[in-house]
């Protein structure tokens, strides 16, 4: 069967369809049904059964006789270290480390706050977790202690699991203060804290609170999997960019095996025994997902990789590694390609490795230019899958299923909504837009696949408020795009990128698409500044090849006459800036809406998840010399 037929049947039965799907899942009691809508629209998924992620992850693989098998590979070029672990070790590992929670109290539904990095321990808690009930919430390693502090109150966690330390190329980051200083300023306390101490820093450890790592689980007696109900929480993940009260996504148990389950074999093409690599970290939804349980569900080798896409030791080092480890499926964000690309625009450190098993190289977490999925395409020889989806939904919306087939590709585009997702393009009144490529706001009909959202941690008024209530019968994404004819996506924007010049909306993105075909150009964005004639102006900023030939001012006036002659003079493209870098988050993501409000002299909070605060002062600058943030 080809997509068509498979995305068909769903649609003719969805219920048939996900029992089918879920057949693919260990279960101690099987579901009576899939979907369970007595609380529309709070919908639920597989309600009734009962399961343990940790069992389908782990044990059943050992028990099925792959025990041997590879479960995790940690690579860290910053430490220079390679370390294996087969799936027999990890279930010891992990039924240890449970057991020693139990001990100390922590049970079904309490919740664990896990502070770590790139290191399988973070695995193998996460892990322990889901092998007891008890329900993770993983903040991204070094968070800012006022941060931790904000998510200790929100989930109040029974214990909190962390490292000593994480590291970035040059320098060590102290987890253990930013973790005192967030326990301090939380009103929530933390019965008892566990610490991985890591040999670059050994922490400090408070008494009657905190317990070293090994310690804490020596001549502990190992622990089995607790059955829980489908609609028990797995996690509570809070997504990046919250201000305020956090917006923590629950994951709800059973939809998110079969979802994970189905997207393995169908989107990646990874089963048992294979190698998948998704470069992402353990703190966002690729790394829940993608490092830790997507793999381990499939019974296949997954990757942990401590370091970044340049520096470590250079922009060859994805490369190294998937030569060196016969990577078939990677995963990584556009973000980091671009990196790559900017520092070795010829490919000329890819042409070092043999990756004669890669098969495919997907992105996701930021809209993938066409010049950046161009270059991939040309160097790496194999299928580039732009798929888009969300930390809410927790896997992808639209992709090119190449487990199923391989659709043609189209620049630009995350392929055609996988099953579950019935995507509409809606216009300011809800309605759908006629046409094909008639841009519009992108939302999902009711009810979600599995896998998706349940709810928002303690905040279900807000889940309705938030993704509900402007669409009624509608999951409103927050995205702006357009179908073609053939019924493939198009993600142009965030909904509140697109920008009104003179009466006409007009995505941002379609103009950094035109930018980004530049060849001195590494990297954009583009913003809408705000002008008294005509309500808005886009502005954009370059980053520019470490091989450039032109100077930046010809750059800038090729790439106003390139946006003139692509989107026309109603586009109002004149402003533009050449920077070194762009304000992003740790995840990837350019931080557009703050660099609007500094260009239009607005009061901004700091993001909490802002890789780097002094990118800001830069782009500042910039901007007054340009005569904005006044």
């Amino acid at each position: 069967m080809g997509y068509s037929d498979i995305y068909g049947a769903w649609k003719e039965d969805p219920e048939a369809f996900w029992m089918k799907a879920a057949e693919a899942v260990d279960w101690f009691q099987p579901p009576s049904k899939a979907l369970f809508d007595d609380k529309a629209p709070m919908y639920e998924w597989f309600s009734d059964a009962l399961v343990n992620t940790c069992y389908n992850a782990v044990d059943r693989h050992v028990e099925a006789g792959r025990g041997d098998n590879l479960a995790i590979m940690h690579e860290s070029p910053i430490t220079h270290s390679t370390k294996g672990i087969t799936y027999s070790e990890l279930r010891d590992r992990v039924a240890t480390l449970a057991g020693a929670l139990k001990m100390r109290g922590v049970e079904k539904g309490d919740r664990v706050i896990i502070y770590m990095p790139m290191v399988p321990e973070a695995l193998e808690a996460m892990l322990a977790c889901a092998r007891i009930g008890a329900v993770h919430s993983v903040v991204f390693g070094g968070f800012a202690a006022h941060e931790l502090a904000v998510r200790i109150d929100d989930a109040k966690p029974k214990a909190i699991i962390a490292a000593s330390c994480g590291l970035e190329p040059g320098r060590v980051v102290h987890y253990k203060p930013l973790l005192d200083n967030a326990i301090e300023a939380a009103e929530h306390k933390p019965e008892f804290c566990v610490v991985f101490q890591r040999e670059q820093e050994v922490a400090k450890l408070i008494d009657g609170r905190d317990f070293d790592w090994h310690a804490f689980q020596y001549g502990v007696k190992p622990v089995d999997c607790l059955p829980v109900e489908g609609n028990h929480p797995a996690y509570v993940l809070y997504t990046s960019g919250t201000t305020g009260q956090p917006k923590g996504v629950v994951r709800s148990t059973a939809g998110h095996i079969v979802a994970l389950q189905w997207s393995m074999e169908n989107i990646y093409n990874v089963g048992p025994g294979e190698r998948f690599w998704a470069a992402s970290d353990v703190g966002w939804v690729v790394g829940h997902s993608y490092i830790c349980y997507g793999p381990l569900l499939a019974g296949a080798e997954t990757l942990v990789f401590e370091g970044k896409p340049i520096g470590t030791p250079h922009a060859g080092v994805f490369w190294k590694i998937i030569q060196n480890h016969r990577v078939k499926s990677f995963f990584t964000a556009p973000t980091a390609l671009r990196a790559i690309k900017r520092e070795d625009p010829n490919g000329e450190w890819v042409k070092r490795y043999k990756l004669h098993d890669l098969q495919a190289l997907f992105l996701a977490g930021e809209r993938a230019d066409p010049d950046t999925v161009k270059w991939a395409q040309e160097h790496l020889g194999v299928p580039v899958v732009d798929h888009w989806w969300q930390t809410e939904t927790g896997w992808a919306i639209a992709a090119n299923p190449i487990g199923i087939e391989e659709l043609p590709t189209k620049l630009g585009s995350p392929s055609v909504p996988m099953p579950g997702y019935e995507v509409h393009i809606l216009d300011e009144g809800g309605h759908e837009v006629e046409g094909a490529g008639t841009m519009g706001a992108i939302a999902i009909k009711l009810p979600l696949p599995p896998g998706t959202l349940q709810t928002l941690w303690n905040a279900e008024e807000r889940y309705k408020k938030s993704y509900l209530e402007h669409f009624p019968g509608y999951y409103e994404t927050g995205d702006a795009g357009y179908k073609d004819e053939d019924g493939y996506l198009y993600i142009m924007s965030r909904t509140d990128d697109v920008i009104n010049v003179a009466g006409h909306r007009l995505s941002t993105g379609a103009m950094e698409e035109v930018l980004a075909e530049h060849p001195d150009v590494a990297e954009c964005a583009v913003i809408g500044v705000a002008d008294a004639l005509k309500g808005q102006l886009p502005f954009g900023f370059l980053c520019l090849n470490a091989s450039h030939e032109r100077s930046p001012e010809e750059v800038i006036a090729e790439c106003v006459g390139m946006v003139r002659h692509e989107i026309g003079p109603v586009a109002a493209f004149k402003l533009a800036v050449v920077v070194d870098r762009l304000p992003k988050t740790r995840s990837g993501k350019i931080l557009r809406g703050t660099m609007q409000k500094i260009a239009d002299s607005e009061e901004y909070k700091m993001p909490a998840t802002i890789d780097d605060p002094a990118i800001l002062d830069e782009i500042t600058e910039a901007l007054k010399a340009a005569g904005y943030a006044k």
